[in-house]
């Protein structure tokens, strides 16, 4: 017999693992929450007219499509089957794919609900999203994002408190980062300033690259995308910019001095690190012009949060878009969002060892059964406990003590009650220290009170 498995690039979650990733996502919900956020969700399908052709064709080619209910090859004629044309047959058998991200269900979400929600809009999202992508080490098919956006309002001041939600997420979770931060319009100014315009996506998508092959590297790419060897010395500098970061923005003034678009970019930083420095976010924040997060959809301020002890890539991410909800036929929504991953803050968590040692979903306190007497004298005290939000479990068959006690051990249950005939006459039960091995006789609100 075959044995099972399941589909590479996904994963079973044990309960510890399933602890320690709700941990995760409670933290973030709450932070969510304390800024005025609402959850929503959506389908784990969406139509394929809604998700093709919104990622780029790279995008198109890792969603997974889903086949039609009932005779999928009924309307296709022979010439068709014979054909084998997959692009063709795909649009005839399948009308519904997975979703690839959040954000594209999120802008058709607002654009079909626009008459039941009020903007600004403030939303966020915790669900997986699927990409037929090839799997390996820290890249799966299946995965969560967790995403937090306003649509509706031009102000940085939604900027300022993505930041503050990262700072104070990140705080929580003790996990030290830095927070990057560019502008796509900065970016859009240099290629003006260097008079390769129309080449920006080619320019940004190489200097985006400049962490992991260094300059020489992202110079060779941009040389290949035929962009003259004058602009790429003019860019230099640019590239190589360094101190504070209102020293880089001063720099900036100077350097982007001709174009409008630049200095706007300028600004809008300006205002950022303003109120930042106003709020005292704790967090590091570093100018980073080399920060392009390839995705076109960006138009204003980008983020990029990098672990500083944990070699791993960027464990969230977001910007500023002016048009998300444009490719649905409702124009100028204006929004600013970014995006935890999940995944790989589990797998700092799991590094640095940062899990708190008891979780909200343990048992706390496991009764051991004896027999039909001690049952009956337990399960109203069981009762009780549940009643007080105190995780309580009773063994169910009374097997040796040695047994049920390697239970609770191995279920990391810190309190064991004993009941026999001693604490049956008292009206009360025996409490054993898992960690400390201590007993003591205790009365059942002196057994509320220590758990």
């Amino acid at each position: 017999m075959q044995k099972p498995s399941i589909p590479k690039g996904t994963r079973d979650f044990t309960p510890q693992e399933m602890a320690n990733r709700n941990y995760i996502f409670n933290t973030i919900k709450d932070v969510f929450r304390l800024y005025g956020f609402q959850q929503i969700e959506t389908p784990a399908m969406e139509n394929l007219s809604t998700l093709m052709g919104k990622y780029g064709d790279e995008g198109d080619k890792l969603l997974f499509k889903v086949l039609n209910s009932g005779d999928y090859l009924s309307g296709l004629t022979n010439d068709e089957l014979s054909g084998r044309n997959s692009t063709k047959l795909t649009t005839k058998i399948s009308e519904k794919g997975l979703r690839y991200d959040l954000t594209v269900p999120f802008a058709r979400f607002v654009v079909q609900n626009r008459d039941k929600i009020s903007f600004p809009f403030k939303r966020y999202q915790i669900q997986p999203v699927w990409r037929a992508d090839r799997p390996q080490k820290g890249r799966y098919r299946e995965f969560y994002q967790c995403d937090v956006d306003v649509v509706g309002s031009n102000s940085l001041l939604n900027e300022l408190e993505l930041i503050q939600i990262v700072d104070e997420v990140y705080r929580r979770l003790q996990i030290k980062v830095v927070i990057k931060i560019n502008n796509r319009k900065i970016l859009s100014g240099i290629a003006e300033i260097i008079g390769e315009a129309e080449k920006i996506t080619d320019i940004t998508v190489a200097i985006d690259k400049m962490d992991k092959i260094g300059l020489e590297k992202v110079n060779e790419e941009i040389a290949f995308k035929g962009i003259s060897s004058e602009a790429i010395d003019k860019l230099q500098p640019i590239l190589k910019l360094s101190g504070s970061n209102s020293e880089k923005l001063v720099q900036l003034k100077t350097v982007l001095a001709d174009s409008e678009i630049g200095l706007k970019g300028v600004a809008e930083l300006e205002t950022i690190f303003g109120l930042c420095e106003f709020m005292t976010v704790k967090t590091q924040i570093e100018l980073d012009l080399t920060l392009a997060r390839g995705l076109n959809y960006y138009t204003g301020a980008i983020f990029e949060v990098k672990a500083l002890d944990v070699e791993i890539g960027s464990i969230t991410g977001g910007g500023r878009y002016d048009n998300l909800t444009g490719v649905f036929g409702m124009e100028g929504v204006s929004g600013v969002g970014i995006s935890f991953g999940a995944d790989r803050i589990y797998d700092v968590l799991n590094q640095l060892n940062l899990y708190p040692e008891t979780s909200v979903e343990q048992t706390q306190i496991l009764f051991v059964s004896f027999g039909e007497k001690e049952l009956m004298y337990c399960l109203p005290l069981l009762n009780t406990l549940r009643n007080k939000g105190i995780n309580a479990e009773i063994y169910p068959e009374p097997v040796k003590l040695k047994k049920q006690m390697s239970y609770a051990d191995n279920k990391k249950i810190p309190f064991v009650a004993i009941v026999g005939e001693t604490e049956m006459t008292e009206g009360k039960v025996m409490l054993r220290n898992m960690k400390t091995g201590e007993q003591n006789l205790v009365s059942l609100d002196e057994l509320i009170e220590t758990l």
